[in-house]
């Protein structure tokens, strides 16, 4: 949790100060791409708040009313990140990107005065100044996230990024990662438009600039809330890891079979098991007790994030195993 937190601080500072380079920018210059641009930095603002939000309700304690915690909280404010900020700003970005495409805006990169120290800059140079500083800034966020990412990826033995995406449930951290990569890609791109606007004299390029760093925020959204609604809907472990946690129960000392067995994530990190595993006859009470103590401390030498453990002895079964 503390390097989640840490990971969205560095990610708002640094988007914080990206946002206000942007709007100067765009106000010096008239860019359609750098408006997309300011949009898209204030999305990620506002995005590290929501996520912060989360972050700090999550960390509330369970209560009768939430008795396994206030974890998924993460999952809601990832989720309201991308429907309510990534997709309306890819959403205006976008259409700014069009209007200037069809000549509907009055966008032009034009030239603008330094005051302090009376240099005449071009709007090109404007932008690719302000660009290059968001990068930079950009660069400091996006290695914290990284950071995050990979402790992630070596913790779990995931074989990369894209295994890792599949199957974090720690969203906070995943989000500031992605959003860090978009914004770096969407920077290069208007540098990219307003090079092409600046050699022809044609502003379409610019626009087209725009329009592309609008899908890129909706893709972004898209991706985001297909990831938070299989956590808030309450998805298990992968399979390949549930059946080591399966493999587990069964191989403990005199366990017939499993009758049921569940995993769902309860937050970021926070697994809660329930099985029912029928014992070998001849165990009294307090036997199966030690067997279900050592059930429980086995799961979670073999997956760390388990929080809780359920396990309901069952009879003796015919030694067929149910897979629900």
């Amino acid at each position: 949790m503390a390097e989640s937190k840490s990971v969205v601080i560095a990610a708002l500072i640094a988007n914080g100060a990206i946002a206000i380079l942007k709007f100067v920018g765009y106000l010096l210059t008239g860019s359609a791409a750098m408006l997309s641009e300011t949009y898209q930095s204030v999305s990620d603002t506002g995005n590290q708040v929501f996520l912060l939000i989360g972050i700090r309700y999550s960390e509330r304690s369970a209560d009768q009313t939430h008795p396994f915690g206030y974890g998924k909280a993460q999952f809601f404010y990832s989720f309201l990140v991308s429907v309510l900020l990534f997709g309306v700003a890819g959403i205006e970005s976008a259409r700014k990107g069009y209007e200037a495409i069809v000549g509907e805006g009055t966008y032009s990169v034009s030239n603008a005065t330094i005051p302090l120290i009376d240099v005449t800059l071009s709007g090109a140079q404007i932008s690719y100044i302000v660009l290059s500083l968001a990068i930079l800034f950009e660069v400091y966020a996006l290695r914290e996230a990284n950071a995050g990412m990979r402790s992630q990826i070596e913790e779990h033995d995931w074989s990369g990024y894209r295994e890792a995406f599949r199957k974090t449930s720690d969203v906070t951290t995943l989000t500031a990662f992605v959003e860090d990569s978009i914004a770096m890609a969407a920077a290069a791109i208007g540098m990219i438009g307003i090079y092409l606007t600046e050699l022809t004299g044609n502003h379409v390029y610019d626009g087209i600039a725009a329009f592309v760093i609008g899908f890129l925020l909706m893709g972004f959204a898209v991706a985001l809330a297909w990831q938070n609604k299989r956590l808030i809907l309450g998805e298990s472990l992968p399979v390949d890891e549930e059946k080591q946690l399966r493999d587990r129960i069964t191989g403990t000392d005199d366990v017939d079979t499993i009758a049921d067995f569940r995993t769902v994530y309860f937050g970021p990190e926070e697994i809660i098991v329930a099985a029912d595993v029928a014992f070998e006859s001849g165990l009294d009470t307090a036997a199966i007790g030690d067997r279900i103590d050592a059930i429980e401390a086995a799961l979670r030498e073999i997956e760390p994030q388990i929080r809780n453990v359920y396990i309901e002895p069952e009879r003796p079964t015919d030694g067929t195993e149910s897979t629900a």
